[in-house]
């Protein structure tokens, strides 16, 4: 078993570390005011700084909150379950790109839940792809990560 002091910690270091992240990276790019206004890494720095207070209040938090336990073995199983196929999702996206990914995702997340039929992961597994394309790249010609089976393919 985890106790929830443990858990509280380890996610207030884990969010801290992104909050500073965000926050030092932002200033490349300028967090002061130029001449035409805000500079480009202002909302960031501030988003990240934000991050980084709240993580430390968390940790604070945690340390003065008793121990509790909160995860037990059956608990951790079904966090890895959603967490496994996300972890997998991301790391597909720079071979297969966002678009297969994100079909593969959904239908493996999906086909394996007994409340939901085959047809139906296999069209959200087709609509969801579709969509992102269509809203994307079509209408705000943003482009998403295409991945290396993308460049194979020439797109």
């Amino acid at each position: 078993m985890i106790s929830r002091r443990v858990l509280e910690i380890a996610t207030a270091v884990l969010t801290g570390t992104f909050g500073a992240t965000v926050a030092i990276s932002s200033l490349d790019n300028g967090i002061g005011w130029s001449t035409a206004g805000v500079e480009a890494g202002a909302f960031p720095f501030l988003v990240g700084l934000i991050i980084l207070l709240g993580s430390l209040y968390n940790l604070v938090r945690s340390r003065l909150d008793p121990p509790q336990v909160s995860i037990t073995r059956a608990d951790m199983r079904a966090l890895l379950a959603l967490f496994l196929p996300a972890a997998a999702f991301v790391a597909a996206i720079p071979l297969l790109g966002m678009y297969v990914a994100t079909a593969a995702y959904m239908l493996g997340v999906l086909a394996v839940r007994p409340a939901v039929s085959r047809l139906k992961a296999l069209v959200y597994a087709g609509v969801t792809p579709l969509l992102l394309y269509l809203v994307f790249e079509w209408a705000f010609q943003v482009s998403l990560p295409h991945g290396v089976l993308g460049e194979i393919l020439g797109f």
